[in-house]
């Protein structure tokens, strides 16, 4: 669902796909972050539909306002609640300077720890 912002020039929408991708791109370039948990009401949703589900991502769009929630894989040793906070703050200013979307809240859900070495599908 896209929301729509009215501007005296015209309407700007921005779709939950865009500010999932973003998001999503922003979570993996967070150092210590393994990977995105897709779940597995998230592997069905892919199979039964066809879609693209963005793996791990999963937004609320306002006009003026959006909330992420994010679920990840932290790699073993790294310090989990420092790895959180930064990467609640990369998602915040992504999603915030390319859309200029106030963004209320991002959660965090650690579902995993993996080692350097471990292959994660």
């Amino acid at each position: 669902m896209a929301e729509q912002l009215q501007l005296e020039n015209g309407n700007i929408r921005i779709s939950n796909d865009v500010v999932s991708k973003i998001a999503g791109l922003a979570a993996l370039e967070t150092p210590g972050i393994a990977a995105m948990s897709g779940g597995l009401s998230e592997g069905w949703a892919k199979r039964l539909s066809g879609k693209n589900v963005q793996k791990g991502v999963t937004v609320e769009v306002g006009q003026l306002e959006a909330a992420v929630d994010l679920r990840i894989i932290v790699l073993y040793e790294t310090p989990i609640h420092e790895v959180c906070r930064m990467l609640q703050q990369n998602v915040r200013e992504a999603v915030e300077s390319m859309t200029g979307l106030h963004i209320v809240e991002v959660n965090v859900k650690v579902e995993g720890v993996a080692f350097k070495n471990d292959e994660i599908s």
